[in-house]
């Protein structure tokens, strides 16, 4: 009985192991996303993937892998960020994570672009994933899954974000 029960943990293990490095860029986006400090986004990364296998053994593989990572992921952000002294300070400004795509050929920076960045990075935690999984292209089902939202409150708040950032962005320019 003892090795049956070795076995499957070590199958699990495997199993997990093989999935994380899959959809690792799963735990580095919302790493980067929800953290400024290098070091708090390794450490944010590592605590997604440890609350990720302390999750797995209630993961049912009947459903998506990318879509139950996503939904511990950003449960995990948004409690590091909540936790002490990872408060606004350290939450990632756009402009830095994507600045490749703020910049011209000419190496000048795009002012829209910018004034966009600053729109998102002033975002809530929950309007920040909604944005991330939008900009991931996921369905509004998914994103309904990830967040614990029904897909038409999914859809109402992307609505309100959208013109929210759309004001935002005419008072920027």
């Amino acid at each position: 009985m003892q090795e049956t029960m070795t076995m499957d943990a070590a199958n699990r293990s495997q199993q997990f192991k093989e999935l994380l490095e899959r959809h690792r860029g799963i735990v580095l986006k919302v790493a980067n996303t929800y953290c400024r400090d290098p070091h708090d986004r390794g450490d944010l990364a590592q605590e997604i993937a440890a609350q990720a296998w302390r999750s797995f053994v209630r993961y049912d593989a009947e459903r998506s892998f990318p879509t139950w990572l996503y939904r511990v992921a950003l449960n995990v952000a948004i409690s590091f960020r909540r936790s002490s002294g990872r408060d606004e300070q350290h939450t990632v400004a756009f402009e830095e994570a994507l600045h490749d795509l703020a910049v011209n050929s000419d190496g000048a920076g795009d002012e829209r672009v910018r004034a966009l960045y600053r729109c998102i990075d002033a975002l809530d935690p929950l309007n920040r994933a909604l944005l991330l999984l939008y900009l991931e292209e996921r369905s509004y089902r998914e994103i309904a899954d990830i967040l614990g939202l029904s897909e038409t409150n999914v859809a109402t708040k992307l609505g309100r974000l959208k013109q929210r950032i759309r004001n935002d962005m005419s008072k920027e320019i």
